[in-house]
């Protein structure tokens, strides 16, 4: 998703206490991460916060299932196809951290100042005591997120013998030779891996003593840390990616396993498409509309692989490629509003076509297969917004003469070829397109009324010799 980082990051002042004796005088009590989370959790729902902003389309499938995961203190995997925002939700757990949490001072791994478990934190708290120094560490610094790929290695994930640490003297046998990798790292925080089948299954070997014990081993090193990490990942299922699996031991350490889904009603679909999009310019209610239906038909359509799955980021990148056309036509005709009209939607099929995967067999049809869902979804929202409206005076306007529209052809041109009769001024009011909004807001649902009269078969409609979309008063199917 665009701007798929949910996490807090206002910070209020870290806390004063700086040794850990001050911190045990100001009553801070100690608790390990998934308690942490628990009860944060747990008093943002008895306070009726909504702990998952941003989070859309999950509210009764998949948020349930994750809290009580959450509560039971589980290592999670969320599984689903691409784009059904699992990483936005996962990033967005971050927000049930404590906001600030103390550390030792210098610790390579963030301990708590009442539990150091490497070497070299022990014999600091033995010889200073309650001197031993104290840091605060924010939220969104105890969360950490590795995109798995084949080339990851054991040392990435959990550590290997740091040859600099040798050099300076120390023996091979030594513990503090150890360069730590991203999960010890994540002591006392958060771990997420995007993708987890795409590592190679040795290295999903290397993280089943984390799962389970705990702890970490390294090349044989006589070394247990007892971490406290909560585990997270995401994944696309086995029978879609084909790069790899979850092996069997490791995906029985993780306590839930949730499935996620593409948003199941329209208005969630258009939500997540009007949240994330970066858009330069204005897309109507009802083009938006166009486009999650669009999207929708897709993840049903025969010729589509829906084992690959057809991602939100699809109708996102649509809203913007439409917004985009709008804001070079007002720029190329001088308008000073750029508002995207249904013309703009002919950009999407060209520009998005290698986003969906097609089933063998299809191979040139893609244009078609697109073009045809397109229309069909136009269809369907002109009669959601302009169903029971009677647009037969629109249709006697054009008797009058022919409407232009195009991607070079300014909105002024379109409300001058139809004027603002009673029949036009019903139809803006449908779209909430009154005669008092920017005249491109106002050529925006014109057109949209066009556009449906034309797929009714009530107009024509056919290109002219400069590229232009000709709307005319005869039927597509007259002599």
């Amino acid at each position: 998703m665009a701007s798929e980082t949910a996490q807090n990051t206002e910070k209020t002042t870290a806390p004063s206490p700086a040794t850990v004796g001050a911190l045990r005088a100001s009553g801070h009590v100690r608790r390990d991460v998934r308690d942490e989370i628990r009860h944060n959790l747990l008093t943002a729902l008895r306070a009726g916060d909504d702990p998952w902003r941003g989070i859309v389309g999950f509210d009764e499938t998949v948020i349930p299932q994750f809290e009580r995961a959450l509560i039971a203190g589980h290592d999670v995997v969320l599984l689903g196809e691409r784009g059904q925002g699992k990483t936005r939700l996962l990033r967005t757990l971050a927000n049930l951290l404590d906001e600030w949490t103390p550390v030792i001072a210098g610790s390579e791994l963030d301990e708590h100042p009442y539990a150091p478990i490497l070497p070299e934190s022990l014999r600091r708290a033995a010889e200073l005591g309650d001197d031993l120094p104290v840091a605060w560490r924010h939220r969104s610094e105890r969360y950490s997120e590795k995109l798995a790929t084949p080339d990851t290695s054991v040392a990435d994930l959990v550590g290997d013998v740091d040859p600099m640490k040798v050099a300076q003297g120390r023996s091979l046998g030594d513990p503090e030779t150890i360069h730590f990798g991203l999960i010890p790292r994540a002591h006392r925080g958060l771990i997420v891996i995007n993708e987890l089948p795409d590592l190679a299954e040795r290295i999903q070997v290397a993280m089943l003593n984390v799962m389970e014990e705990r702890d970490i081993q390294v090349r044989g090193y006589n070394l247990r840390l007892p971490l406290d990490v909560l585990v997270m990942a995401s994944a696309n299922p086995e029978d879609y990616t084909n790069r790899g699996r979850i092996i069997t031991p490791l995906k029985d350490r993780f306590g839930a396993e949730i499935r996620t889904h593409y948003p199941l009603d329209l208005d969630d679909e258009v939500g997540v498409i009007e949240q994330e999009a970066d858009l330069v310019a204005t897309v109507p209610t009802f083009l938006v509309e166009v486009l999650a239906r669009f999207t929708r038909y897709l993840r049903e359509h025969p010729s589509i692989d829906q084992r690959s799955g057809v991602s939100a980021r699809f109708s996102i990148a649509g809203a913007e490629t439409v917004a985009a056309a709008a804001l070079h036509r007002a720029a190329v005709t001088g308008e000073e509003i750029a508002v995207a009209r249904p013309v703009d939607l002919e950009s999407v099929v060209e520009v998005l076509r290698g986003k969906v995967e097609f089933e063998s067999g299809e191979e040139g049809r893609e244009l078609e297969i697109l073009e045809y869902l397109l229309r069909k979804a136009t269809a369907d929202a002109v009669r959601e917004h302009l169903g029971g409206l009677d647009l037969r005076p629109l249709v006697a306007r054009l008797e009058e003469g022919e409407v232009l529209t195009g991607d070079r052809v300014p909105a002024a041109e379109v409300i001058a070829a139809l004027g603002d009769d009673t029949a036009i001024t019903e139809t803006l009011d449908a779209l909430a397109a009154q005669l008092d909004v920017a005249e491109a807001e106002r050529a925006s649902a014109l057109e949209f009324a066009l556009e449906g009269l034309f797929l009714a078969r009530r107009i024509g409609k056919e290109p002219d010799e400069r590229g232009r979309t000709v709307y005319r008063a005869e039927s597509p199917d007259a002599d």
